[in-house]
């Protein structure tokens, strides 16, 4: 029996345990899908999963009115001469001078310690010399041995220049000379020549020099000191034949060998440090 005096006892709230369900983790969420890689920055050639393709290539304007005077010349002695063998030595002349001003589109590889190719040619020699003494000066290079890379362009080659760095122009010297055949070592001494000197973000001077030769009689440049330019971009044109030599700077090395091909804006000429190429041979 209950105590008479004593007091009804509330009934007993049993409360439950959530110790477990706070100590569990939480549900561990999908990982997100990696992401795809960055693009290069500059230009593409190509929307991005575009295959390439051949074009034929456009012609720079400069060829033009050369092109013309070919044309009304094969058009003239067909008139006159009812196609004779001269007429059609005559558009094979034309055909040639379309090819010759030709200006394809290059893809120029981008890098902070590269220097691509000014021009289309053969490398015909590299070797050590004293920096002319036109490059020595306000905005020019320091007196000294560098490395010159030259590159022998041929009739049948590109001939639009394009510049090896990405900088601002900091010099430019025209030579007036001689027309002596541009594969002789002293062309570059004694031929009609003009003088570039970029200067990249590094605060690193690139010399170059377009060369004119024993059939090349005009040196044409597009550019102004003070200009800036993208690695790649069109500087000149000589016409027709000639070369280009190019003055590595300091910690630079050829990464071409003598007898190698080189295609303006695309061909890497020298890289800064380490050799890419250690030697080669023809086969």
């Amino acid at each position: 029996m209950n105590d008479p005096e004593t007091p009804p006892q509330p009934p007993r709230v049993v409360e439950p345990d959530l110790a477990p369900i706070a100590a569990a983790p939480p549900a561990s969420l999908p990982e997100p899908p990696p992401l795809p890689p960055p693009l290069p920055t500059g230009p593409l050639p190509l929307v991005p999963g575009e295959t390439a393709k051949y074009n034929i290539p456009d012609m720079h304007p400069e060829g033009r009115k050369f092109l013309g005077i070919a044309l009304a010349a094969v058009l003239v002695s067909g008139l006159w001469l009812q196609w004779t063998a001269l007429s059609f030595v005559l558009l094979g002349i034309a055909i040639w001078v379309a090819a010759f001003f030709r200006d394809p589109v290059r893809v120029t590889p981008l890098g902070d310690d590269l220097i691509v190719s000014p021009a289309d040619g053969l490398i015909s020699l590299i070797t050590n010399v004293e920096v002319p003494r036109q490059l020595v000066g306000d905005g020019g290079l320091e007196p000294g041995l560098v490395t010159r890379v030259t590159v022998f362009m041929n009739v049948f080659d590109v001939h639009v220049n394009r510049a090896p760095i990405a900088g601002r122009l900091t010099r430019i010297v025209y030579v007036p000379g001689k027309f002596l055949n541009a594969e002789l070592d002293k062309a570059s001494e004694e031929n009609e020549r003009q003088y570039f000197v970029i200067e990249n973000p590094a605060g690193e001077k690139i010399a170059f020099t377009q060369i004119a030769g024993l059939v090349a009689r005009r040196i044409m440049k597009w550019v102004a000191v003070g200009q800036m330019m993208k690695v790649g971009e069109r500087f000149g044109l000589i016409r027709f034949g000639s070369r280009v030599d190019v003055f590595l700077p300091a910690g630079y090395v050829p990464a071409v060998a003598v007898g190698q091909r080189a295609i303006a804006g695309e061909t890497i000429l020298a890289v800064k440090g380490t050799p890419l190429l250690m030697g080669a041979h023809s086969q």
